[in-house]
């Protein structure tokens, strides 16, 4: 078995025909190419103040013939970056002609869903955004080409990176001789922008600042009175949206911008919170503090103290955009009842608290400070009851069996607010349960073929598990374990191999050999090891071992035994081959777990490979192959990778049994599917590419044979 290296550092193995049970799925299901096309933001400006200088800059940026450049926004949180992108993105597809391109950046997983729906946008065949979705090849490489190759000068958006390692890190962020990039960050540091023209968005000037407020709400008090708020509330665009969302939203008892200016008095007041800091520098979240709190107490008098909760109870995931109907499930919300909660969620929209997205799944969009400042102002026991609430909802959002199947958008927006929530939670029994239902979704997205997304969310996961309870609790075993798997997935056996032989032998000193969880570390390592030099032999020896153990433990008709004997089809020879094809599993699975359960197909698969590896049972093997292929269309398409492995096998099979010219035919299909979905110069495409000029040569001779005399 040989090792071959991509452009991008990742080895892949190729080993004899290249009969691969390629656990994937069906391809995603994007929302649509218009998802890019539009901003994903909540309520901007009626007019955009005091940025004409800085608006200039960027308008002449995105002119005609301007493209290979990168412009960062970087400023204070709330200080109306997205704004001024949003008015750029505006202006550049109204005025300038440019296709303009929105991408969240908040996030790795967020980031690279957004880069493969411009992928998509840009002409991106199914197959490859399969293939980068899974890891099997280089997303950003994709994304990247196909911009440098648009026909149409554009403008792309990426909005709220905070974090520029993320950009950095899957090389997300480029120039391009067909466009323009803008970033909005709130990091200025010039070691993360390298080559980038760097524009600071500060707070706005005293009358400008006022106009945003009174823009808002002209009937509340005077341009005079708004400077006054303005000042008070530091001149932040953000806390100056939510002042001018209070006032203009108080119907049965209206608020004059002087009783505003008097309610900033009350208490402590704005000044002492914010007392020693510095607008450009010091912490936003204070000087919000008061102004939401403001619109939470106006709510309060209207009826609706419930609106407090919800957002204290938002407060528990993270910003990211979130999925409506994960407020609409059953489990309770300690002091909002689920008739309060359509009110309450209203309440806070009216605000501009938060915002509604309406494109593809409906979802709410928070303002990070927003949230933070709600969480920090939470008392902590109340706070404590919410999280456990907010793990509750996301239990009853993730499936609590994760099965193989297509992509679900709806389960990719969950993992940002997982992991925010684990970072919230003391409690070790919430931090438990919040483990097991982030693990449950990490394997969730391993089965629909989300592996970088599932490595990213089990390695977050694992190492919060560790910090919070230690590295031998079993929830941090869990998640290593499950990290391991999206490892292997990627390709990287070494490492892979490394992690689950850690955990198997910290499994094996705390519950012994036969445990389940031992078995199932066991199984785990075999995986990277058949695709290591050196190792097959103890690779051989431990699915011996997890077959004896799960078949005497759990029993012959369990899933994991029955799985666990599919495996073995692909590995076992001569003598041994044969006892356990005899053994029939594919009639064992039928009559277990059904037609079209996972393990049945996956059993069917390796049996008609076992039989036609044993040489002898070859139209066997070509009536099994070709029933296979035809569940495989049927459940996940013709460019699923594992339809393209059973057109692969079907292909040998075909020839196997004198069929040459449907044999060639068939595997031009798997070349021309390896291609798409691994690319040209991935080594099974390679011996695919060599396997059909063997049938080709074969089919020659074949035919030179019939006409010689």
């Amino acid at each position: 078995m040989s090792g071959r290296a991509d452009g991008h550092g990742r080895v892949y193995q190729a080993a004899g025909d290249l009969h691969v049970t390629e656990h994937h799925h069906a391809a995603p299901d994007w929302s649509g190419p218009d998802s890019v096309r539009r901003p994903a933001v909540g309520r901007t400006p009626l007019v955009l103040r005091d940025r004409t200088e800085l608006m200039n800059r960027l308008e002449a940026a995105v002119g005609p013939g301007q493209a290979d450049t990168v412009h960062v926004l970087h400023g204070l949180g709330g200080a109306g970056k997205t704004a001024v992108a949003h008015t750029l993105f505006r202006r550049a597809a109204e005025n300038a002609g440019r296709l303009c391109l929105w991408v969240n950046a908040s996030g790795a997983a967020g980031l690279r869903s957004g880069m493969l729906a411009v992928a998509a946008d840009r002409g991106a065949r199914e197959g490859e955004l399969i293939a980068a979705r899974s890891g099997l090849r280089a997303g950003a490489d994709l994304a990247w080409d196909l911009l440098d190759r648009s026909d149409r000068p554009w403008l792309l958006v990426l909005d709220n990176a905070d974090d520029p390692a993320v950009l950095q890190e899957g090389g997300w962020l480029r120039s391009s001789p067909s466009g323009v990039v803008l970033v909005t960050t709130r990091q200025a540091a010039g070691r993360w922008w390298p080559e980038a023209e760097l524009l600071h968005v500060g707070v706005l000037p005293r009358a400008d600042a006022a106009r945003v407020l009174h823009d808002l709400a002209p009937e509340a008090g005077s341009v005079e009175e708004a400077e006054r708020i303005a000042d008070r509330l530091g001149r932040l665009p953000l806390a100056l949206t939510l002042a001018g969302g209070f006032l203009a939203n108080q119907v049965l008892d209206p608020w004059t911008m002087a009783d505003y200016e008097r309610s900033l008095d009350d208490g402590q007041g704005l000044a002492a919170l914010y007392e020693g800091t510095d607008p450009d520098t010091g912490d936003d979240r204070l000087l919000l503090g008061t102004t939401w709190q403001l619109s939470l107490d106006a709510l309060t008098a209207r009826g609706l103290p419930e609106a407090t909760t919800l957002l204290q109870l938002l407060a528990c995931w993270g910003s990211d955009p979130l999925p409506v109907q994960l407020l609409a499930g059953p489990a309770p919300i300690p002091g909002l009842p689920r008739t309060r909660v359509e009110p309450a969620l209203r309440g806070l929209l009216d605000h501009s608290l938060t915002h509604l997205g309406r494109d593809g799944i409906r979802c709410l969009r928070t303002h990070g400070i927003v949230l933070d400042s709600v969480a920090r102002r939470t008392p902590s026991d109340r706070h404590g009851e919410l999280l456990a609430a907010a793990v509750a909802r996301l239990d009853g959002a993730v499936p609590p069996q994760p099965t193989r199947g297509p992509r679900d958008p709806y389960l990719g927006l969950l993992a940002p607010h997982c992991t925010a929530l684990l970072r919230h939670t003391t409690d070790p029994a919430v931090t438990v349960h919040a483990l097991a239902v982030t693990v449950r979704l990490a394997t969730a997205l391993h089965r629909t073929g989300e592996y970088l997304t599932a490595h990213e969310l089990a390695r977050t996961c694992a190492d919060l598990a560790e910090s919070r309870l230690g590295a031998e609790h079993d929830a941090a075993l869990t998640a290593r374990t499950r990290e391991g798997r999206s490892l292997f997935r990627l390709g990287r056996f070494t490492d892979a191999a490394a992690l689950h032989r850690r955990v198997l032998g910290v499994r094996e000193r705390l519950l012994g050999p036969d445990h389940p969880d031992t078995l199932e570390s066991a199984f785990a390592l075999q995986f990277p090891l058949l695709q290591l030099e050196g190792h097959h032999a103890e690779a051989h020896a431990l699915l011996a071992r997890v077959a004896e153990g799960r078949e005497r433990i759990l029993g012959p008709a369990h899933p994991l035994t029955l799985y666990t004997r599919a495996n073995q089809l692909e590995y076992l020879e001569g003598d041994e081959l044969r006892r356990e094809v005899d053994r029939d599993l594919p009639a064992d699975c039928l009559h277990h777990l059904g037609a079209d359960h996972p393990v049945t197909v996956v059993g069917r698969h390796n049996h008609a490979y076992a039989l036609w590896q044993l040489g002898d049972r070859a139209e066997e093997a070509d009536r099994l192959a070709a029933a296979v292929l035809a569940d495989y269309l049927r459940l996940y398409g013709p460019r699923f990778p594992v339809t393209v492995s059973a057109q692969l096998l079907h292909a040998r099979t075909r020839a196997a049994t004198g069929h040459l010219p449907e044999a060639v035919d068939l595997m031009a299909e798997v070349v021309t599917g390896r291609e798409e979905t691994l690319g040209p110069d991935h080594p099974y495409t390679v011996r695919t590419r060599e396997i059909l000029a063997e049938l080709r040569a074969e089919l020659r001779a074949e035919s030179d044979g019939r006409t010689t005399p």
